[in-house]
């Protein structure tokens, strides 16, 4: 399963959501930027698109939500050590209230892994961030067992993204 992106301004994304709508695209807002996001096994209808390979997932994207990336940019030499990671992860998420989808993306042409939630308000989302929960995933990510944590598997800061599929102008 691949994921794929492309940017542009509101207008131009919500006409070629609705131009390919067999395709399922989902159409995101996000502050001054919006994206469209295909997800499919096959060839995207996209021409120039930020390419993804899902490699972790559980539930299903929906085209009425608020979605958090969480845009981290890992080292050649640290992708295995960060895949190694997410693939022991606790899974806690898929309990939370709110929670509609998870995905671990691969990038497929730069460096920069995105960590996709979503959720169906952001109100979730920030309960969840604000929670002993999310305290526990993300301590484990810091403490594996066998792994050096003194690698440097960054190659800059992560930040994040949020996009809702309801235009707030």
């Amino acid at each position: 399963m691949n994921i794929y992106m492309t940017s542009g301004t509101p207008e131009f994304m919500e006409n070629l959501k609705d131009k390919y709508a067999t395709e399922g695209l989902i159409a995101m807002h996000g502050q001054g930027n919006s994206l469209l996001l295909h997800e499919t096994t096959g060839k995207t209808v996209f021409q120039t698109p930020r390419r993804y390979e899902v490699i972790s997932s559980s539930g299903t994207l929906q085209d009425n939500g608020y979605f958090v990336f969480n845009n981290i940019p890992v080292t050649d030499e640290g992708r295995p050590v960060f895949e190694h990671r997410f693939s022991e992860r606790a899974g806690a998420i898929e309990s939370e209230l709110g929670f509609i989808a998870f995905r671990l993306l691969r990038p497929l042409g730069s460096d920069t892994y995105i960590v996709l939630t979503e959720w169906s308000e952001s109100t979730y989302y920030t309960r969840w961030k604000n929670s002993s929960s999310f305290d526990n995933a993300h301590s484990s990510n810091r403490a594996d067992a066998g792994i050096d944590n003194t690698l440097h598997i960054f190659s800059s800061a992560p930040y994040i993204t949020t996009y809702t599929t309801r235009d707030k102008k």
